[in-house]
């Protein structure tokens, strides 16, 4: 059981800032969080990028698919606000942000199904070999694709990773090769007795109202990813 449960500001701080930018990232780093949640796709030309969809159309003033487009193409468009343009994060960057940040997390998230299919990890291994990060336990990788999840289990076995769970799914069998379980908060409180007769870690996503971060922290959750990660800082340390 973890002594406190750590705030992950999942897609940066989305609750007030357009989601997946730097803005996000840095806005939310700069809290007393554990670290900050991404998602991750490839591009046409084999870059990975900080973006949860595989079009860009909710997230930007463009259209289209991300692994249709160059990052050039990508870097043409604007993910922020009028007033505060963003241009899509490269992972590579994002990394370099949180290395500038000593002691925070980082979870990625790879997206499936996804047309790149095992390259999208492999890519993402190569992000952080390149960096010599590829045992550095501030980073983990999460996956809803149990083959995802063996993948990274392959390709990067010193970092742990966390098998999520879709939300009306049943529950796991096994852990797939993963360090912990990410359920989310609706089915970590529905299958309570289970997941703490399990000897792993985890991550428990969205939590974004306070009675459920109350729940987390005094459940011993280690990990809770949230779109509002100061109203979370408030309520864990009055929970203390």
């Amino acid at each position: 059981m973890a002594d406190r449960t750590g705030i992950i500001a999942h897609r940066g701080y989305n609750g007030w800032y357009s989601e997946n930018t730097y803005r996000a990232f840095e806005e939310a780093l700069k809290l007393d969080v554990a670290g900050v949640e991404c998602d991750v796709n490839l591009t046409k030309d084999g870059e990975v990028v900080v973006i949860h969809d595989q079009t860009v159309d909710r997230t930007s003033d463009g259209t289209g698919s991300v692994g249709d487009m160059t990052l050039e193409e990508l870097r043409a468009l604007n993910f922020g606000t009028h007033e505060d343009p963003q241009r899509i994060l490269l992972l590579d960057e994002l990394v370099d942000l949180i290395k500038s940040y000593p002691g925070k997390q980082l979870l990625i998230e790879t997206k499936h199904p996804s047309p790149f299919g095992a390259r999208l990890e492999e890519s993402v291994a190569e992000v952080l070999r390149n960096r010599h990060l590829d045992a550095d336990p501030r980073f983990s990788l999460i996956s809803f694709n149990p083959e995802a999840i063996a993948r990274f289990r392959s390709l990067l076995p010193s970092l742990r990773s966390f098998l999520l769970l879709e939300p009306d799914a049943g529950l796991p069998d096994s852990l797939e090769g993963a360090s912990g379980f990410g359920p989310s908060i609706r089915q970590a409180r529905l299958e309570a007795d289970f997941f703490a007769g399990v000897d792993s870690q985890s991550y428990v996503w969205t939590v974004n109202l306070p009675k459920d971060m109350e729940w987390c922290r005094n459940n011993g959750v280690e990990l809770m990813a949230t779109d509002l990660p100061e109203l979370a800082l408030d309520v864990v340390r009055a929970a203390s």
